[in-house]
């Protein structure tokens, strides 16, 4: 074999070692991610289901990803705010958004918004699937759901929400058509006012996420009446579905995820996804998520985006048989 001169040598092995060195770099853009704090961003008030479901993740995630998870509370407009503050960050995995189902409601009941819910974010993961419960006061006479039919035909009812497009809404707007009754929906900024008012007796009923609900009832402030899944769950198992309580076929939950900006790297969403996913197996997550009536998923993003496309036709659907206006 013919050999090369010495400045050839020497050139070639600087070009194999480049090679070597620069090829898995570019490969791996979450070999070195993360080496700052990460934003969680929840477009709620703490306190709510959104809000007590994700801080339960960031707490996990932050034992394993290397980096402390910091949740931060961006509320208003629907969610809105806080999902256009990740719409507009950085792509680079550093802030991300932790919201519910309402994220892929939005866009059927609002005319005009500054990001596109699908589009311009990378889905990483679902975190949980929580059923809806019906309560009312402790200090209300209704005691089933047959007892609010019956209140509802003697006066105008008000029902709360944890805000306009939520899953709380539709499911109280479906009930309002299904029964035939006088309901006025009132929006709040997030869960945690809306309870605050029910237990006060401002607003009559309200559906909303086991989460935030179930410490009062435990507290016996308030009154679980039915749940909105087609068969009863665990944690309240003397409760009735709105299905046995006369309303047949009546299936309306709410659930939990995250996504990035779009753009992220697929290899830093992915990052992002299994550290997800491990704090989701953690035993003591679990019990705690139990203890909500909340159900870990843990998702990859390709499953997580083929769910959310699924659910965002199927709430047009409600959104249409309601037949809610978008303002």
């Amino acid at each position: 074999m013919l050999a090369l001169p010495h400045p050839l040598r020497r050139a070639a092995a600087v070009l194999a070692m480049s090679g070597f060195t620069v090829v898995p770099l570019a490969a791996s853009a979450a070999d070195h991610f993360p080496d700052r704090p990460i934003t969680m961003v929840v477009p709620y008030p703490p306190g709510g289901p959104t809000d007590t479901v994700s801080r339960l993740v960031a707490a996990e995630m932050s034992k394993t990803i290397g980096q402390s998870v910091v949740v931060e509370n961006k509320p208003g407009a629907s969610g809105m705010i806080g999902a256009d503050l990740v719409a507009r960050a950085k792509p680079d995995g550093y802030t991300f958004l932790a919201n519910a189902s309402l994220h892929v409601i939005n866009p059927y009941l609002y005319k005009s918004m500054r990001y596109d819910a699908f589009k311009d974010f990378a889905p990483i993961t679902q975190l949980a699937d929580v059923p809806l419960v019906l309560v009312v006061p402790a200090s209300s006479s209704v005691r089933s759901v047959q007892d609010l039919v019956k209140l509802g035909q003697t006066q105008p009812l008000n029902f709360g929400s944890a805000g306009t497009a939520s899953a709380q809404q539709l499911a109280g707007e479906s009930f309002k058509v299904r029964s035939g009754l006088t309901m006025q929906h009132v929006p709040y900024k997030g869960s945690a006012p809306a309870l605050t008012d029910l237990v006060g007796g401002q607003i009559q009923l309200m559906f909303d996420s086991m989460p935030s609900a179930m410490p009062f009832i435990k507290s016996g402030k308030l009154r679980a009446v039915a749940v909105t899944t087609p068969r009863r769950v665990d944690e309240l198992a003397d409760v009735p579905t709105m299905d046995e309580s006369g309303f047949p076929g009546f299936d309306i939950s709410t659930w939990y995820g995250l996504w990035a900006p779009a753009g992220t790297p697929p290899e830093v969403v992915a990052k992002l996804s299994q550290h997800a996913a491990r704090a989701l197996q953690q035993p003591g997550l679990k019990a705690q998520y139990a203890g909500l009536g909340a159900k870990p998923v843990g998702s990859d993003p390709q499953a997580f985006a083929r769910f959310t496309e699924a659910e965002g036709k199927k709430w047009l659907d409600i959104v249409t048989a309601a037949r809610i206006q978008p303002q």
